[in-house]
């Protein structure tokens, strides 16, 4: 399983426009490419996926009105997260922080995790939300950093990034999996 886990660095306490607009682009990039969606301390008064999808695609023309972030909410690929006390839920596998300046020793590169989740690990990728980003414990939290630029630490918007990981790693995935052919 994969799962592109949006971390709430704007407001914990009030639901802004641009956390409508996060979701509403990141989820049908989860849906083209068959991640999971998670959200991280986004403050709902409801805790029911469906019924958040459905308010947010009342209020969306992106994802055609929120078709895809619906069909996740459905198929269970939708989920709403508590800002991490002691870690995420360990259902979504090994977390990664994603940014332009990995930690070298917690460093993970595109294809390394493409082959591991083609080998049937799950891994849960972490984008800050926010001016900021991901705070420090995230980093620490974090058994792996991923730099979607592959070590060349460009810095991208927020929502380049949410297109960015999901078609890379699941593109790489499709690649590794094409028969080699011998010259």
């Amino acid at each position: 399983m994969l799962t592109l886990s949006l971390y709430n660095s704007y407001d914990p306490k009030k639901l802004h426009e641009a956390h409508l607009r996060a979701i509403a682009r990141a989820a049908p990039i989860c849906y083209a490419f068959d991640f999971h969606l998670a959200l991280v301390g986004f403050p709902f008064e409801t805790r029911k996926p469906l019924e958040i999808a459905g308010e947010i695609s009342k209020s969306t023309t992106i994802g055609e009105s929120g078709k895809y972030l619906l069909e996740l909410a459905k198929t269970n690929k939708f989920h709403l997260l508590d800002f991490p006390k002691l870690g995420f839920p360990p259902q979504f596998g090994q977390v990664v922080a994603t940014t332009r300046k990995p930690d070298e020793n917690k460093n993970i590169s595109s294809l390394q995790l493409a082959e591991r989740a083609l080998r049937g690990e799950s891994f849960m990728l972490v984008v800050g939300l926010g001016r900021h980003g991901l705070p420090k414990e995230i980093f620490k939290l974090a058994k792996y950093h991923l730099d979607i630029t592959d070590g060349k630490r460009i810095s991208l918007e927020t929502c380049t990034a949410i297109g960015s990981i999901p078609a890379k790693i699941r593109t790489l995935m499709e690649a590794l999996k094409w028969p080699k052919k011998s010259c």
